[in-house]
């Protein structure tokens, strides 16, 4: 079923929960949770799509599980990625459906802020390039910013995905909120595809509903944490529900 505005789901965080015991013993038989298991579940629930971050210091998610998420592939799935060699080397033996180019630091605990995409153009403009060349749609994880939407359509990417943490973090979101309804804004009339994602969860996602030309939300922790009272599938399909009642664009 096709969806006016699709949910991505990050499963980040089942990974986290397996690391937390089984880092050190991946081949055991015992190492749970199951990440291809609990992606079905979440395509069960209404997923479009999966996103995964292999992170350069692979904290969550390892370098095993893009190979069977991206061969299992029961719905598009969306590779979040620091830009380094590396890493690059691995989506493109892999070929996910989309990249999204994020910012990595070691101290942080999750993605904070958004890319410097106005900064980084010369190194951003090759891995770019390369993606796209490998038939790869390329989005960047940037703050509502002109001057960033900007700079992702000069580079040429399809889309782009609004750092919606400083909104969901904020004791009163109506400042936030507007940025991301302006950046929404820039971001369609440069002609690329608007995405959003980080802290969403089923109280705020209703503040979102004011945000033009939103094509997918990705979201994570919140759907992992309230899977633990009411299950995965649920929790998707809970989220799945309130993202239906965004409006129709014109």
């Amino acid at each position: 079923m096709s969806h006016p505005l699709k949910l991505g789901v990050n499963i980040d965080h089942v990974a986290t929960l397996r690391q937390a015991r089984y880092a050190t013993m991946l081949a055991s038989p015992n190492a749970e949770p199951i990440l291809i298991d609990l992606a079905q579940e979440a395509v069960a629930g209404g997923a479009d799509s999966l996103t995964i971050h292999l992170r350069a210091d692979r904290r969550h998610l390892q370098d095993r599980d893009v190979v069977d998420i991206c061969e299992a592939r029961p719905v598009p799935v969306n590779l979040e990625m620091g830009n380094t060699q590396e890493i690059l080397d691995i989506a493109l033996a892999n070929q996910p459906d989309f990249v999204c180019l994020v910012p990595e630091h070691r101290e942080e605990i999750t993605t904070e802020g958004g890319l410097d995409a106005a900064g980084l153009r010369d190194t951003l403009s090759e891995t770019i390039k390369r993606l796209q060349g490998a038939g790869i749609a390329v989005s960047l994880f940037i703050d509502p910013e002109a001057a960033q939407l900007e700079a992702a359509h000069q580079l040429g990417a399809e889309m782009v995905e609004l750092h919606t943490g400083a909104f969901a973090n904020a004791p009163d979101r109506s400042e936030e909120l507007q940025r991301l309804i302006e950046g929404a804004k820039v971001g369609h009339q440069l002609g690329l595809q608007v995405n959003a994602g980080h802290g969403i969860n089923g109280k705020n996602i209703v503040d979102l509903y004011q945000v033009p030309h939103l094509a997918e939300l990705n979201i994570g922790h919140h759907l992992v944490a309230r899977a633990l009272t009411i299950g995965l599938r649920q929790s998707v399909a809970e989220m799945r529900a309130l993202m239906n009642a965004y409006p129709s664009q014109a």
